[in-house]
């Protein structure tokens, strides 16, 4: 049997070059560069200001058919096919969001990529890195001891601490800080009221980071969270607090997108990363619109499956910043569609043509559900050692019923010569000028009416289900003048109901709606269905127990 090197043994083999090298390769002079030691660097504000007259690139967005334990690896995909788009003589490179420390020490790992399709130096991205995620925190946190001081000594806006929906946050997943209580110890200690606490990445401060197109707009959406409300039941924004100056000094030098590289030594921009379940799942607009004066071909991804990564693209990010994609790549893998179709994990590794057929409803919904966008798709498989021609054959046949491209990769063992044929492909349809992008829904739609029309159009739901308390917020938010807003749903990633077991492509279920959430500085509403957590626990067997140092202090057990 074939033996392969694990993740971080290849990403320490990697042959990297210096990172002036890399912002070379796309006419970043190395004066614009901020570096974090010899393999990263950020951009200088300077060089992002002089791009704004030069010609766009194409945009193309990785998605996903909905997430199994059998895995999907879209941004190893995403990766592959730059380096793919690279080894075919195309100019390319990468936008990724920046993974949170939570996902790295719990279950799902870190976000890299994997094989021979990864971002380097591999341990750093998971990790610290330039330090984002921590200004994040400390900027959200700092509004947060902002609003309790202000309760504290005279309370000038009469905020109401019982009807305080800013939390605090912290980059790891405990679920026991979901509800606290804070202020308690007498006087000194400010005023007792409960609280809580959310992960990093399902912070507001997030979403507006990556949502802003310069330091000015960042401020602005800063200054216009809403943090709570007035015992009269008025929202106060966070600039009445005169928070918004402070708050944007700590993120100044995190706005700045950070270079790093692929293993096969092409350029990628890594920032950001709001959860893709919980938030809206996309790198910076920053960064986004930064690469594609920089390259011909930009490619990005979404998290999750395309019901929820890629319409939240489409419907919040593309929606507020103007961005148009030209193709979408929609991941699938063999493993995981034979799960869709009813097969154990413990038997994945079997060919079973039959249960690939039957998962392909899954992939089939996505694809109806992106065309709905107006973006061309191409479907890619990621490559599997396991997987069978049988299986191959039926899935490209499936796809070809449906109208669009297959392509097989095989990225993950063989990097961007394993991606040419999907690289091709890809290529080719975004530059036939094909995609004539849509939003889902217009803006003008009610709150509710937008939320019921994506569960029916995008889940296959038959109705949206709220007892009488949420739908008064949805009428509420209305009143205040935030009914404009497009709707982010924070919902399960593995299915398209809210019961995470459901696979396939279930129809006629209702999504019950748990609690609605206003995002006024990001300019969205959070809605929040079912069971779905914004402060993540911790498996029975974390991943932090495998992780640590090795003889030659070189961290070990990231995957």
């Amino acid at each position: 049997m074939t033996e392969y090197l694990s993740d971080l043994e290849i990403a320490n083999a990697a042959n990297k070059k210096p990172i002036s090298d890399i912002a070379h390769s796309i006419d970043i002079a190395e004066k614009d560069l901020i570096k974090y030691g010899n393999d990263k660097a950020k951009l200088s504000y300077n060089f992002i200001n002089s791009l704004s007259k030069k010609d766009n690139g194409k945009l193309i967005l990785v998605t996903a058919i909905s997430p199994t334990p059998a895995g999907e690896g879209k941004t190893t995909t995403s990766v592959g096919l730059v380096d793919g788009l690279c080894h075919i003589g195309k100019k390319a490179m990468i936008c990724l969001r920046e993974p949170s420390l939570g996902p790295c020490f719990g279950m799902k790992g870190g976000a890299a990529g994997g094989g021979y399709a990864q971002v380097i130096p591999m341990t750093d991205i998971n990790l610290h890195f330039t330090g984002d995620f921590h200004a994040i925190g400390a900027a959200h946190n700092l509004l947060s001891a902002l609003i309790d001081n202000h309760i504290h000594w005279d309370n000038e806006l009469n905020i109401d601490p019982r009807r305080i929906t800013w939390k605090r946050v912290v980059d790891m997943n405990d679920r026991s800080l979901r509800e606290i209580t804070c202020g308690l110890g007498g006087l000194g200690n400010g005023i007792p009221r409960q609280s809580g606490y959310d992960i990093t990445v399902a912070s507001e401060i997030m979403a507006v980071f990556c949502l802003a197109s310069d330091l000015e707009d960042l401020q602005n959406r800063i200054g216009n969270i809403v943090i709570g409300y007035t015992k009269d039941n008025k929202p106060v924004r966070a600039k009445e607090l005169n928070a918004d100056g402070a708050v944007t000094a700590l993120l100044k030098d995190a706005f700045q997108p950070n270079l790093v590289q692929t293993l096969e030594n092409n350029p990628a921009f890594m920032h950001g990363g709001p959860f893709a379940n919980i938030a809206h799942g996309c790198n910076s607009v920053t960064s986004t619109k930064t690469a594609l004066k920089l390259a011909d071909y930009v490619v990005t991804e979404a998290g999750f499956g395309a019901d929820l990564g890629a319409e939240k693209f489409f419907d919040i990010k593309c929606r507020k910043s103007g961005l148009k994609p030209d193709a979408v790549v929609l991941v699938a893998t063999t493993k995981a569609l034979k799960m869709h179709g009813g097969v154990q994990k413990s038997e994945l590794n079997k060919e079973n043509v039959e249960a690939v057929i039957k998962g392909c409803q899954n992939l089939g919904k996505h694809i109806e559900n992106i065309s709905k966008f107006g973006v061309p798709v191409v479907v890619g498989i990621n490559d599997y050692v396991t997987d069978t021609e049988n299986e191959h054959k039926e899935i490209i046949n499936f796809c070809k019923k449906k109208g669009v491209e297959c392509k097989i990769s095989s990225h993950w063992e063989k990097g961007g010569e394993g991606a040419a044929a999907l690289a091709e492909e890809v290529a080719k349809v975004a530059d036939s000028n094909l995609s004539k992008f849509k939003t889902l829904y217009k803006s003008e739609m009610g709150l509710w009416d937008k939320t019921q029309y994506i569960a029916q159009n995008i889940y296959g739901a038959a109705d949206i289900i709220a007892d009488k308390k949420v739908r008064n917020q949805f009428k509420k938010l209305e009143d205040d003048g935030f009914g404009d807003y497009p709707i982010c749903m924070a919902k399960t990633q593995y299915s398209f109901s809210t019961d995470p077991l459901l696979m396939g492509a279930p129809s006629g279920h209702d999504v019950p709606i748990r609690e609605v959430r206003l995002s006024a500085g990001a300019e969205f509403v959070v809605v929040v269905c079912g069971e779905i957590m914004t402060m993540p626990g911790l498996p029975r067997v974390p991943a932090a127990e495998a992780i640590g140092l090795d003889e030659h202090k070189e961290i070990k057990g990231l995957f």
